[in-house]
């Protein structure tokens, strides 16, 4: 199995650092505070190990980057850019603002001609970035229980990076549509928006997205 390093030890972080270790992933999980990697090595029983942020997007041959969108480009910057060349670096990023939503509906940081994840690509041209995992809540992102199997849809400008998440969220219970290059993250960021509607209108959080085909 290859070496997978979290960026992020938020709920994203932990719920993927679970699935990851449950399929047998060597995990790494990060965090710049030690405090907080003395707390994610005892809430993982040891099955994990810490490390800052840039340690592990230099020793980790698969990054998933998951912190706040508010943060990415700074957080992105702090890894040293030329630790991501020629790694899969999933990213799991929206650019919610820091901002109460209008009736239901998130505050965006960029436009519907541009995504975040197009903006941090272009700051580190060599990592193969491939969008999955932001268009559901955390409890659902690792073996997802709905009366059918749901999509997670991904993009990316690299076929074989797209060909390794793929086969993470088959191991995750998801079904993966590829949606193309990486332009198509800005129809995939704003899902996020859709799927937090019921959540904030009505404290319904338990739904996903999906593709149907005849």
């Amino acid at each position: 199995m290859k070496k997978v390093g979290i960026i992020g030890s938020g709920s994203v972080g932990k719920a993927l650092a679970r699935g990851l270790i449950e399929n047998g992933y060597e995990t790494t999980i990060s965090s710049r505070n030690g405090l907080i990697r003395n707390e994610l090595e005892q809430l993982f029983n040891g099955k994990v190990k810490t490390d800052t942020p840039e340690n592990t997007a230099r020793d980790n041959e698969i990054i998933v980057f998951a912190v706040k969108g508010t943060k990415a480009k700074e957080a992105l910057t702090n890894l040293k850019i030329d630790n991501l060349a020629g790694k899969v670096v999933i990213d799991t990023t929206n650019p919610i603002e820091d901002a109460a939503p209008i009736n239901g509906v998130l505050i965006y940081s960029t436009s519907i001609n541009k995504s975040l994840m197009e903006e941090l690509q272009a700051m580190a041209p060599k990592a193969r970035f491939v969008k999955a995992f932001c268009s559901v809540g955390s409890a659902h992102m690792v073996n997802p229980d709905f009366e059918s199997k749901p999509t997670m849809f991904i993009c990316g400008e690299d076929q074989a990076a797209k060909d390794e998440v793929k086969h993470i969220l088959d191991q995750f219970g998801w079904e993966s549509e590829d949606m193309g290059n990486m332009e198509a993250a800005r129809a995939i960021e704003p899902l996020a928006m859709l799927w937090c509607i019921p959540g904030f209108r009505k404290n319904s959080w338990n739904h996903a997205f999906k593709l149907l085909k005849k």
